[in-house]
């Protein structure tokens, strides 16, 4: 199986099943002599965890990192740095149901043609447990990067959105609530609202909104390694991503360009930012933000349609621990994926320095 590695400088790569003993990854190319904080690190674990609330799946898992390599006395060593994630709550007969039987707009059915077998318990290689490699991946990359500033929040839940720019918004309330949302009116009426959804045994989908700050001038390509190629790449690598715009994104499509344009300052900032922070694909040192959209969970407590393996039409209803509303969890992936992207880019950047 290809495509279980993202960067080029700073590069990781993730290993392990939803089901198997471990998850886990290598991270190479990260700088030697970097402090690491391995309580950060488990804080980003910590936001992700399942079990964290009641509105998200209730698979209780502590997700303890342990660092194999790369790192000597709280500092990098500039060698490969090794990790595992434990799995210790695996309930893998919540899904003997499915062995036989793919489930609607998984990736069960498309996994088993490509490669002709397929772990059936959670997934396997295509759940979203995967995502936990990447979040220590990520939290090591905002060591790296140390003064820029990633911080993502739930920007609306079906069809309940923050009617604020992110500029009113205060970021140390994320954490406030179990919504992820800076907004606290607006984050009440998503919890009860995704906690409706969950008792009708159906999901909801949502938006995640990403505001990267203190970005220097110069990371990107103009062609094909444009900044904000890679962000989109990166964002829609992660499981029930459905769409990614950045700066004006589709609203920009309905504006004229005496409006959008980015007047400039004397000092080289912007009057506006409808560019998003990223202008010719290369960064301009104003903020980045963008905008990631997740599907609604696919598993659903109810009973549906299913495909046999036998080519027959089957009633069959989902079981096991399941996320009634994803994005909660998905800030700090949004995060991580984000944090990997800038660390890539300042390394490579600092090469032609």
């Amino acid at each position: 199986m290809a495509g279980n590695s993202y960067g080029t400088l700073f590069r990781i790569t993730t290993f392990g099943e939803s089901h198997g003993e471990a998850l886990g990854g290598i991270i190479d190319g990260c700088p030697a002599g970097i402090e690491i904080n391995l309580e950060a690190i488990q804080h980003e674990m910590q936001r992700r965890k399942p079990g964290q609330s009641s509105i998200v799946t209730q698979r209780k898992e502590e997700d303890e990192v342990q660092l194999l390599s790369g790192v000597f006395e709280g500092k990098t060593t500039g060698t490969p740095i090794g990790f595992i994630i434990p799995n210790t709550n695996q309930k893998s007969d919540d899904y003997s149901h499915i062995k036989d039987s793919y489930r609607p707009s998984h990736a069960d059915y498309v996994y088993e043609k490509k490669y002709g077998i397929r772990d059936y318990r959670g997934g396997g290689r295509s759940s979203a447990r995967e995502t936990a490699s990447r979040v220590v991946a990520g939290a090591i990359a905002k060591q790296v990067l140390k003064d820029i500033k990633i911080n993502a929040f739930v920007s609306s839940v079906g069809e309940i959105f923050i009617d604020k720019p992110y500029q009113d918004l205060d970021f140390s309330l994320i954490e406030s609530n179990d919504v992820r949302c800076p907004d606290l009116a607006s984050a009440e009426k998503m919890e009860a609202h995704i906690r409706e959804i969950k008792k009708q045994g159906d999901t909801i989908g949502g938006t995640i909104t990403c505001v990267i700050q203190n970005v220097p001038i110069g990371l990107g390509e103009p062609v094909f390694d444009k900044l904000h190629a890679e962000l989109g790449k990166a964002m829609l690598s992660i499981n029930a991503v459905k769409g990614f715009e950045f700066g004006s994104g589709f609203c920009g499509a309905r504006m004229k360009g005496s409006d959008h344009n980015d007047l400039y300052n004397e000092d080289g900032t912007t009057k506006s930012n409808l560019s998003g922070g990223i202008q010719g694909g290369i960064s301009n040192g104003m903020d980045i933000y963008f905008r990631v959209a997740f599907k609604p969970v696919a598993t659903l407590i109810q009973k549906q349609a299913v495909l046999t393996n036998q080519n027959t039409i089957i009633e069959q209803q989902g079981k096991g621990r399941h996320d009634p509303c994803v994005v909660p969890r998905a800030v700090p992936i949004v995060e991580a994926m984000a944090a990997i992207v800038l660390a890539d880019f300042y390394l490579l950047n600092k090469t032609y320095l």
